[in-house]
């Protein structure tokens, strides 16, 4: 069957079709689990702008087993087995709607589910060497711009983009030099963790002199949001969605953004990924949780205290270690080794 003789269907619509023809096939607790991966999928195929499933194609799948692995929104990224059960549910949606001429008949069979292996945690993270780069870069050529100071925050706080997304220009304190994180889920930004993701978060002077500058600058647009909150980092239309976020990651960890030569042997003049729209395809660029979790490694790695890391970034010591800290057992050993005593 070619692409001309599929059936349109929205997302949506597909979601209630394959939801209500496997009722009585599966039991209450699987069809809760497939609800609510297929719902993950159906967010972010319109968040994407893809209104018809005749456009979901084998390209669509895998960007969204990159967003999963990754990103996720807000929400932990998927470990190998969580990513198994994600695809194989995607997988099998696709199959019923092989059956209404949705998609095409061969895609869910194209669609290679992923290896399980491993501790079950991400190894993806943006190392301290590029980030001081691409930092560097924006201090030279984009100094005080809305990216510069998100990654700036990003990088230094190890703030989820939904919490500098969350800031307010009256949470920045000049000074004792500090954020106030809080949680506002009934004007639109919520914390991941509610009210136990509050807190106050100390910045050096450099960082601070940043925020200063730009809320002093024209980069920063005098706007409020559709509550009446004028936000800490702005757009001209308000204050930035997390796809914008993310979006402005993406773009900046592009080797070629900042003069670096590209290691893919791509030409930047001519490559599909040197467009704002399709920065996430290059394979050097990386998601906002991957900043997070360099972050907290480079904090690890400097001698910062576990408990200390944890407080600023509001992650559990347990979920840090596992999750997030991907020093190697050497850079773990290195780390230890300033705290041993020299007689004992």
């Amino acid at each position: 069957m070619s692409d001309d003789d599929l059936d349109p269907i929205t997302p949506e619509a597909a979601l209630t079709y394959y939801l209500d023809a496997r009722r009585y096939d599966l039991r209450d607790t699987t069809m809760r689990s497939h609800e609510s991966r297929l719902r993950s999928f159906i967010d972010w195929l319109q968040d994407e702008g893809i209104q018809n499933m005749n456009d979901v194609d084998l390209r669509t799948v895998h960007a969204y087993r990159v967003y999963k692995r990754e990103d996720n929104g807000d929400d932990d990224t998927c470990n190998d087995v969580t990513m198994q059960g994600q695809v194989s549910t995607v997988r099998r949606f696709l199959d019923h709607l092989v059956d209404i001429d949705a998609v095409p008949e061969s895609l869910p069979e194209r669609i290679r589910l992923p290896n399980v292996n491993g501790d079950g945690s991400d190894d993806t993270q943006l190392d301290s060497g590029r980030a001081n780069a691409i930092l560097d870069y924006l201090r030279e050529y984009r100094y005080a711009s809305a990216e510069h100071v998100t990654l700036l925050l990003m990088w230094r706080t190890s703030a989820r983009r939904g919490g500098v997304r969350a800031l307010d220009q009256e949470d920045f304190d000049a000074d004792e030099r500090a954020l106030c994180f809080r949680h506002r889920p009934d004007t639109g930004t919520p914390l991941k963790n509610g009210d136990g993701g509050e807190r106050d978060v100390s910045l050096s002077a450099h960082v601070a002199a940043v925020i200063e500058d730009y809320i002093d600058s024209p980069n920063r647009h005098d706007v409020t949001d559709d509550h009446g909150r004028s936000p800490l980092v702005t757009t001209e239309f308000g204050r930035p969605s997390v796809t914008t976020f993310q979006n402005w990651v993406y773009r900046l960890t592009r080797p070629c953004v900042i003069g670096e030569p590209c290691p893919h042997d791509y030409d930047p003049e001519t490559c599909e990924f040197n467009t704002h729209d399709r920065a996430s395809g290059c394979p050097s660029s990386v998601s906002p949780h991957a900043v997070r979790t360099g972050s907290i490694t480079a904090h690890r790695d400097a001698g910062t205290p576990r408990e200390v890391v944890s407080d600023r970034g509001d992650v559990s010591e347990k979920i840090l270690e596992k999750h997030y800290d991907k020093a190697s057992k050497r850079q773990r050993m290195r780390r230890r080794r300033d705290h041993l005593p020299e007689e004992i």
